[in-house]
């Protein structure tokens, strides 16, 4: 049960960054391009938890990835509100 919850998740991770992708695509704005693109790293972060096989103490490198996606979002953020 718990990997079919990840799978929904790292889904609907992925149609976020579809829809920010949609807004990017149409006003060309930063702000949705930098959302698409740590909605997709949040994704990609749930599918690694999800299918690694790797012990639970040995896999925080993966956490790495979240990390990213937040210092993707809180950039964007800062530099919109900067202009």
């Amino acid at each position: 049960m718990l990997l079919y919850l990840y799978g929904a998740i790292s889904l609907g991770f992925a149609s976020v960054g579809l829809f920010f992708l949609k807004y990017w695509r149409a006003t060309r704005e930063p702000l949705f391009g930098a959302f698409a693109v740590s909605s997709w790293l949040m994704g990609l972060n749930q599918t690694l938890l999800a299918t690694s096989i790797i012990p639970q103490e040995e896999n925080s490198w993966i956490y790495l990835i979240r990390l990213a996606a937040f210092v993707i979002m809180a950039a964007a953020v800062l530099g919109k509100n900067l202009e």
